[in-house]
């Protein structure tokens, strides 16, 4: 399946309160599978949340680092 990825990373430095924010267009038919090959640390932590749409978000804490994965079908 194709997907709109957008990935954000949360700044939690005191000055910055920006966040990084990226969009990519993937094909996958397990975007959990995905985001595990992605992250690479010694501790990842992953929640997945599935919408009747079709679209699914994604929770990561990968070594104490806030990420969000949102994957909405082309």
């Amino acid at each position: 399946m194709e997907y709109e990825m957008v990935r954000e990373i949360k700044n939690y430095c005191k000055n910055n309160q920006m966040r990084d924010v990226f969009f990519e267009e993937v094909e996958t038919d397990d975007p959990e599978g995905y985001v595990r090959g992605l992250l690479k640390g010694k501790i990842v932590e992953i929640s997945a949340d599935r919408q009747a749409d079709g679209s699914v978000t994604i929770h990561a804490v990968c070594d104490g680092l806030l990420q969000q994965f949102v994957f909405t079908p082309v």
